[in-house]
């Protein structure tokens, strides 16, 4: 089950809960109405999003993040690296988008006994080559529930796949209708399936 920060249905929390592997994203946003379980959280580990979740220590003690097994870094730190200097020019106002703070979510799961993944780069281009068949707007990279829907179906190509709290809605620079038909086709081809609810829009770039 990949629970995305929108709106849960009512009723839907306890067939969240029931999953055999829940992940959530970064701040856990759906956890509670969204059901409790929670065995991987994954992060925006560049960035805003990244800063924010490690400064305070609500992100560090919410409890979907202490019960998780697993912190999940969706943005391979080569891969943003060499993004840095192509938008200093396209999108000047992103100068922190590529800050890297993947050793500070290390540190944080050894120091807590967590498993940290990082999600290699070769996904997120796999992901782009994709995208590219559904003609999507300029857009800087695919959402982090692009990336994590991606991952889990190359790592676990047997797993019966579901979502909930996705509607593809959010930060400008995502590709989010070319993603809605991506993981449409993925639907239509029995990959995944789609919980009910709607996604409420993301105020920053991540989900």
């Amino acid at each position: 089950m990949i629970v995305g920060n929108g709106e849960i249905g009512e009723g839907e929390a306890g067939i969240i809960d029931a999953a055999d592997f829940v992940i959530r994203f970064n701040d856990c946003r759906s956890y509670g109405a969204g059901g409790s379980r929670t065995d991987a959280v994954a992060v925006c580990n560049t960035g805003r999003p990244a800063k924010a979740m490690l400064g305070p220590r609500e992100w560090r003690t919410h409890p979907g993040v202490v019960s998780a097994q697993e912190i999940w870094s969706v943005r391979d730190p080569t891969k943003f690296a060499a993004m840095r200097a192509p938008l200093a020019v396209s999108h000047p106002d992103l100068d922190d988008f590529c800050d890297d703070y993947t050793d500070a979510f290390e540190a944080f799961c050894a120091l807590t006994g967590k498993t940290h993944v990082v999600i290699e780069k070769s996904v997120h281009e796999a992901v782009d080559a994709s995208l590219s068949a559904f003609a999507p707007a300029p857009y800087v990279v695919p959402s982090s529930g692009m990336i994590v829907i991606a991952e889990v179906l190359s790592k676990f190509p047997e797993a019966e796949v579901m979502l909930a709290g996705f509607g593809h809605v959010g930060w400008e620079w995502h590709p989010f209708a070319a993603e809605r038909q991506f993981v449409d086709s993925y639907i239509a081809g029995g990959r995944i399936r789609r919980l009910g609810g709607k996604t409420l829009v993301s105020s920053f770039y991540g989900v």
